[in-house]
């Protein structure tokens, strides 16, 4: 069991305490809050992931805010039109309306509490900002209906002004060994990663640091055709910002390829990285594992005995995440 598992009541504090506060550099005051609030954690900033955003509301040339939603704005202004989509157009085409969105990015916080690689909570937390989006009505090519005004296909775009300051979004606290647990059994995706995890157990790399240390976990929620619930889990480095690919060529074995493997391993922080890197990224190409197999085969024995099996069973029986 974790040492920490937070009621709906806590959940609810942790939320409000959150989205109370304004964002910091270093997210201090974030960390104080989970901290104080999740007793017994250790929360520490993992990373964050940004360059998506949400759709706005509605505010007027000078500021004013007209709606928070322009969804719900727009679907009541229709009404009022008696579902006329011309009328809605002729009635704010020259309005000076404008549509906002939210720019955003997750940030990923992670609390280990025993040994496993599993054993963590992940906290996330969206770093939210409303910037201006575009003018609601583009005179030039005017909506024909509703899906037309809410995302159109030619907008008259403005530049991102911040229309509000910056906040934060609770989004999840997760229990990492219980989330794997409910992950699809169809999903591949979790096999890989239960094996991944195994292997991380009995790798060099446990002895390093936790997996915590090294890997966040994206998921992605979305249902099946019987509209039940499926959850789908994805592995996200901590340093690939800091990785390079390998200097690959077909000739190179031995003492050379060993110097590229350590080279890869110390700009990741840990032992067998380029490992984990071959199953749950890009970065490792599988012609290195695949090399790597064969200098074992040639007696080669550069490799600790553990990362050596390691090897041999993923080219018996090649997986990722």
């Amino acid at each position: 069991m974790s040492i920490y598992t937070p009621d709906e009541a806590t959940l609810k504090n942790l939320e409000s305490e959150i989205g109370a506060t304004p964002p910091r550099p270093h997210h201090s005051a974030l960390l104080e809050i989970a901290n104080r609030i999740c007793t017994g954690c250790n929360f520490r900033y993992a990373l964050n992931r940004g360059g998506w955003y949400r759709s706005g509301g509605v505010v007027a040339a000078d500021g004013t805010r007209i709606a928070d939603s322009l969804a719900t704005w727009a679907k009541a202004e229709l009404a009022a039109c008696g579902g006329d989509m011309h009328e809605l157009v002729e009635r704010h085409i020259d309005s000076g309306l404008l549509v906002t969105r939210h720019s955003g990015r997750t940030h990923y916080f992670v609390a280990a509490y025993g040994p496993a690689p599993a054993d963590f909570l992940q906290l996330e937390v969206e770093e939210l900002q409303e910037v201006l989006d575009r003018e609601l009505i583009n005179a030039e090519a005017p909506p024909e209906d509703m899906q037309e005004l809410l995302e159109p296909l030619l907008s008259s775009e403005l530049e991102a002004q911040p229309v509000a300051a910056p906040r934060y979004r609770f989004r999840r606290l997760l229990d990492m060994r219980q989330t794997v647990a409910r992950a699809s059994p169809a999903d591949s995706h979790k096999a890989g990663f239960t094996r991944l995890l195994s292997e991380w157990a009995h790798s060099s790399a446990a002895a390093r640091g936790h997996f915590s240390d090294h890997w966040i976990v994206a998921l992605r929620e979305h249902q099946d055709r019987y509209r039940n619930p499926v959850i789908s889990a994805s592995l996200v480095s901590r340093h690939a910002r800091e990785l390079k690919p390998f200097q690959w060529n077909s000739e190179l074995t031995g003492v050379e390829m060993l110097k590229q493997l350590q080279a890869f391993d110390r700009a990741a922080g840990y032992t067998s990285a380029w490992y984990a890197h071959l199953v749950a990224g890009t970065i490792t190409p599988p012609k290195v594992a695949y090399a790597v197999a064969r200098d074992l085969d040639a007696g080669f024995s550069y490799l600790p005995e553990t990362e050596a099996a390691l090897i041999k069973n993923w080219v018996a029986a090649p997986y990722s995440v």
